[in-house]
């Protein structure tokens, strides 16, 4: 990511056009290696500096949230030397790029289970989180030991243990109560969720949230997306139409 960024969103682009949140499904590492006979872990490097081409291109178009599934509650299943592979360049991502994201006043919010996380993981989330919380531009939304299925639960709990309490009634539940009980409370929904590799499924990633979201996926591995990749995504959302079931 570039120190100094400067916004030059292009004459085609007007700024009503362009989504307000994208949801990011970097996928594609592992394959991004293999078919350059390389091991899987030089897959997720690559895909850092990818991650960094995408927050440059944010910024670059005011893009106001980023929200990007970067390890999945299910990618604990993994081989082990992958695990500790992706956990270490997070960690060195998050050291190196912070004072960048401050420069350029981009916040940094982890979204997901922090339950059974080790220290030098909570202290990685707390600095990023602390570090940039008083940043009024980009809220970048890092979707870490995140499972859409599990947000859910925890939000239901959540909701049954205040009605248990007589916080709430039974008919104080309603979308509103439930998406602020959700690990994305305060966000506005996803206008378009955008996936690489080719492969069309959300992968258990905002799913309440998508309910109306666009989706635009793209053959190109992970490791690949640059510039001319984003400008594809906002050429393919600013030509869908919305209706949020309505008539158009």
């Amino acid at each position: 990511m570039d120190s100094a960024l400067a916004k030059s969103t292009p004459l085609e682009f007007t700024p009503d056009q362009l989504p307000v949140h994208i949801g990011v499904i970097m996928d594609g590492n592992g394959r991004w290696a293999q078919a350059r006979g390389k091991h899987r872990t030089e897959g997720h490097r690559a895909g850092v500096e990818a991650l960094r081409r995408l927050i440059t291109c944010a910024v670059e178009f005011d893009i106001k949230y980023l929200t990007i599934f970067s390890f999945s509650s299910e990618n604990w299943q993994r081989p082990a030397d992958e695990v500790n592979t992706i956990l270490g360049l997070m960690k060195k991502f998050v050291a190196s790029d912070v004072g960048t994201f401050v420069q350029n006043n981009v916040r940094v919010r982890i979204l997901g289970s922090r339950v059974g996380l080790n220290n030098s993981v909570l202290k990685m989330i707390d600095d990023a989180e602390q570090r940039t919380q008083h940043c009024t531009g980009l809220q970048l939304n890092v979707a870490f030991n995140y499972g859409a299925r599990s947000e859910m639960l925890d939000a239901a709990k959540s909701i049954a243990a205040k009605v248990a309490s007589g916080e709430i009634q039974l008919d104080d539940i309603d979308e509103n109560l439930f998406s602020q009980s959700l690990y994305t409370t305060g966000l506005p929904d996803p206008d378009v969720i955008f996936r690489t590799s080719g492969e069309q499924r959300l992968s258990n990633f905002l799913l309440w949230q998508a309910a109306y979201s666009e989706f635009v996926f793209s053959e190109e591995y992970w490791p690949d997306f640059d510039r001319a990749s984003f400008l594809r995504l906002l050429d393919a959302y600013t030509g869908r139409k919305r209706r949020f079931g309505c008539v158009g």
